[in-house]
């Protein structure tokens, strides 16, 4: 999962996951929030995202007290935070270069 562009799903459960630790059902939740309501990730979509994350490193779990058994709570790891930082700044570079060429077009 290194050095290339994320897929929409897995930067937004990383985004959602760079605010706090949460939970499948929160991260789902809070995804949909922050697309404004245009991304309903499936359980299958997050929960198969969530494994690949686990098994690069990039996610851990987190233990709970008081939490019902199924539910497992998610953090990012440093690993994961540089990697989301990397590909916010890869997208931050593809705008500029967009907004660049779309100005020379408009002109």
């Amino acid at each position: 999962m290194e050095a290339f562009a994320l897929t929409q799903p897995v930067l937004l459960v990383l985004l959602s996951l760079a605010e706090q630790p949460r939970h499948g059902y929160a991260i789902l939740k809070d995804v949909e929030s922050m697309s404004d309501g245009r991304v309903l990730l499936s359980t299958g979509t997050l929960y198969g995202a969530l494994q690949r994350l686990l098994d690069n490193g990039w996610i851990e779990r987190v233990e709970e007290g008081e939490t019902p058994r199924d539910r497992r709570t998610y953090r990012l790891t440093s690993r994961g935070r540089r990697n989301l930082q990397m590909e916010v700044e890869r997208m931050r570079h593809l705008t500029k270069v967009a907004g660049l060429r779309m100005a020379r077009k408009e002109a």
